[in-house]
């Protein structure tokens, strides 16, 4: 379930809110390792128990027997009409439940700017109204348990009744003791045959839990990490042309517009190309295409001859880099976040720290490499994460670099520090930025601007802003470069 989890493709996580999957991995899972047995347990201890309490009955009272198939029958009926309804509403409570956490995890993540904008009463509201419709389709939940003990504890009454009167009607071929035999077998059974039902309704019920595990474990995965056949070569790429053909088009899910559409062009060795474009234009997509976090439907991309549909994910993506407008850490220590596989020595981290001017701040730290990093790197700037993701990419020195608006959460200072490490230390690679400022790519080789999903101008800046009638001319007049 993990597995298949890790390996879904982004259409899942697009389509499933977060608290979904929290629901999955702990109520569900919880259910099935710990509910289950409980169930499966109660219902072969309590049947054990119903079968030699009635089989005690019938020794000292045979005539009881008469009684017993219609007794068994309506408890049958009841449990069947009670399981029914309970899995739906079992269903149903767990589906709104995903929402509540959902909420719950948003308000954790955002706390800061709910804060900031004075939010707080919203948020309580919008959670107070989902746990109100959580509790909504709990509580019939609940009244159909009481409704299904009501009818069970009458039930056993009628034993206790039938019991008592055939010891009465025909004492005098009974010994006293067998008298007591029997109604107290017939006292504990009602409670034995309660909790029989009841195990084995919430057996029934709980089953769903397991149904919406299963449900996980057969999600499609995203393409196979690696094709044995299909290899690139273990230098590949070493010149790092990016050549997108055949009229590239994709689309985030099949019932979906496409993103990009109709694209042809070719990113030569070393080339730095700025892509830019409006809101919506398409230059985020342009990003999952090289990586393949969305896949083709028509067209291909090749990087240096090699048709990266036809390779693994792994051997695609562990040779391109990216350093993400949102930089991400993980909860482990500075060196784990540099170097999560241990492939490189201390000599090269303190390098790559000096190159992404970290080296005088972990200085100071008296952890040094081993400082603690907390979940998400909140106990850093988001200046000093970008940074830290700047080091991994000169550790990594891959000869494709991505920026994905790497600059656009940042300080000025820290733009101008990220802008001119990557242009020293990535001279000789390909490197193709999404920009949000255009300051940073006028000195590019080529601007690609995009337009809806097309290439709507690919050429120098220089000649671009020659041209008034361009839209990187009037990108560039609304931000004041010209």
């Amino acid at each position: 379930m993990v597995q298949k989890t890790f390996l879904a493709p982004m259409e899942f996580f697009d389509t499933t809110p977060l608290g979904r999957v929290l629901n999955r991995f702990t109520k569900d899972i919880d259910t099935a390792d710990f509910g289950i047995n409980i169930n499966v347990r109660g219902v072969i201890v309590y049947n054990f128990r119903a079968v030699v309490s009635f089989a005690l009955i019938a020794i000292e009272t045979p005539w009881f027997l008469a009684t017993l198939v219609p007794i068994i029958i309506c408890y049958y009926i009841l449990q069947r009409l009670y399981i029914s309804t309970s899995r739906q509403l079992k269903r149903l409570e767990s589906t709104t439940k995903s929402p509540v956490y959902s909420h719950f995890q948003e308000t954790i993540n955002g706390g800061s700017s709910i804060r900031a904008f004075n939010c707080e009463s919203r948020f309580i509201e919008e959670i107070c109204y989902k746990i109100d419709i959580n509790h909504t389709c709990a509580y019939p939940n609940i009244v159909s348990v009481r409704w299904l003990t009501l009818r069970l504890e009458f039930l056993g009454y009628v034993i206790v009744f039938f019991a008592a009167l055939f010891a009465i009607v025909f004492k005098n071929s009974l010994s006293p003791g067998l008298i007591g035999v029997s109604v107290s077998s017939a006292l504990t059974i009602t409670a034995t045959l309660n909790m029989l039902i009841k195990s084995f309704a919430d057996l029934e019920t709980n089953i769903v839990s397991i149904e919406r595990c299963l449900e996980y474990c057969h999600i499609k995965p995203e393409a196979p990490q690696e094709i044995p056949e299909n290899k690139p070569s273990l230098d590949w790429p070493d010149k790092g042309i990016i050549k997108i053909e055949d009229n590239f088009s994709t689309k985030y899910r099949s019932d979906l517009d496409l993103v990009l559409e109709s694209i042809n062009l070719q990113i030569n060795e070393g080339e730095k190309v700025g892509v830019v474009g409006r809101t919506g234009a398409g230059k985020s997509s342009l990003t999952l295409a090289l990586f393949r976090i969305i896949e083709s439907v028509s067209g291909k991309i090749k990087i240096d001859g090699v048709d990266i549909s036809k390779i693994g994910l792994y051997d695609l993506r562990s040779r391109l880099t990216i350093i993400p407008q949102d930089p991400i850490l993980f909860t482990g220590t500075l060196r784990l976040n540099l170097d999560p596989y241990e492939k490189y020595s201390d000599k090269d981290l303190w390098d790559a720290l000096e190159l992404s001017h970290l080296k005088n701040f972990v200085s100071t730290l008296d952890s040094g490499l081993d400082h603690k990093v907390s979940e998400g790197g909140e106990n850093l700037s988001i200046g000093q994460k970008q940074l830290v993701c700047l080091a991994r990419a000169l550790l990594r020195k891959s000869k494709i670099l991505v920026l994905d608006e790497a600059t656009a959460a940042v300080d000025l200072e820290t733009d101008e520090l990220i802008q001119e490490t990557i242009r020293k230390e990535f001279y000789d690679c390909t490197i193709v930025t999404i920009a949000h400022r255009l300051n940073t790519i006028m000195d590019y080789d080529k601007v690609l601007v995009l337009e809806k999903g097309n290439v709507a101008e690919f050429d120098s800046p220089k000649k671009l802003l020659s041209d008034d009638k361009t839209i990187f001319y009037s990108l560039a007049k609304n931000s004041g470069i010209v």
